[in-house]
């Protein structure tokens, strides 16, 4: 368990990603074997999406948070709304989705653009809605997601002080590549550490490209990502066998030598350079609101 940044929490190191549990190719019974086996396992946070697969992934929680385990997780969910009228609804959407009276962390999903944080920030944008949800008791702290830049990131920090608001978390790709390709670790956090924000690491694994290098080992993936000074790795997990592979991977951690990061950071040097295993920052194949801009309000 470690602390999420200056709230109070104590999450898993490792989190539960939700995309994949609403995968067509995965039977709802799966996904809910999968969320209850790592919560009786220790996991406690859970990520999940307003727009992941069409809803699927937020009902599927939902019924997997029957039967006591609601109590005993951290729910986190994301929504592309940036305007207050589409936030609002979005809130209300998940909410009814996941089976639950208050969301843990409300995120702003795929922060994506350089616009994106005036148009939330703006007279009428998504922050209304999350701070009249979270006055309301409807959710309990505020974060933002994005996979594009760490610019981006930076702006959407700076936007926020500017208008006297501060992030509870933020989420970014965190793995053995992005350090040396437009990278969060060097260039946003750094930032998140100084201002006491949960970081959220994300994509240790590259979406599963990073192992397809043939550089590194999925276990290694997952044992740099959580040696930098992240709350929680939110990791896909879309079996019992991977997610027996990130049990294992957090029950072997052990704080990792400056020798050993060089190590792995020598192994994947050539491979990450051009970004070809993290295409999430090069090509727009991963944003869903480009795919649908309406998302957005």
């Amino acid at each position: 368990m470690r602390s999420l940044g200056r709230t109070g929490e104590r999450v898993s190191a490792i989190g539960l990603g939700g995309f994949h549990l609403g995968k067509p190719d995965l039977p709802e019974a799966g996904s809910v074997r999968i969320i209850r086996t790592a919560i009786d396992a220790g996991v406690n946070f859970l990520d999940n999406s307003w727009d992941y697969n069409e809803g699927r992934s937020e009902i599927r929680m939902g019924k997997a948070l029957r039967d006591g385990y609601r109590e005993r997780a951290f729910l986190m969910t994301k929504i592309d709304g940036q305007t207050r009228a589409a936030a609002t609804r979005q809130i209300e959407e998940s909410l009814g989705r996941l089976q639950t009276d208050v969301i843990d962390l409300l995120q702003f999903h795929e922060i994506i653009r350089m616009e994106d944080p005036d148009r939330i920030f703006a007279k009428g944008g998504a922050i209304e809605a999350a701070l009249e949800a979270k006055d309301a008791g409807r959710i309990r702290y505020i974060g933002f997601t994005g996979h594009k830049s760490p610019a981006i990131h930076l702006r959407m920090l700076e936007t926020a002080a500017a208008h006297g608001f501060q992030f509870d978390t933020v989420q970014m790709p965190l793995n053995v590549m992005d350090a040396h390709f437009e990278s969060f670790e060097k260039k946003v956090l750094p930032v998140l550490v100084k201002e006491g924000i949960g970081i959220l690491g994300m994509k240790p694994l590259g979406d599963r490209q990073i192992p397809a290098s043939k550089t590194v080992r999925p276990i290694e993936c997952l044992h740099y990502a959580m040696n930098l000074p992240t709350s929680v790795v939110i990791t896909g997990c879309d079996s019992i066998e991977i997610l027996e592979q990130a049990l294992h991977a957090a029950r072997t951690f052990r704080p990792l030598s400056p020798e050993a990061v060089r190590a792995l950071l020598a192994k994947t040097a050539s491979a990450a350079r051009a970004g070809a295993f993290e295409r999430y920052k090069t090509t727009s194949d991963f944003d869903s609101t480009v795919a649908h801009p309406q998302w957005l309000g």
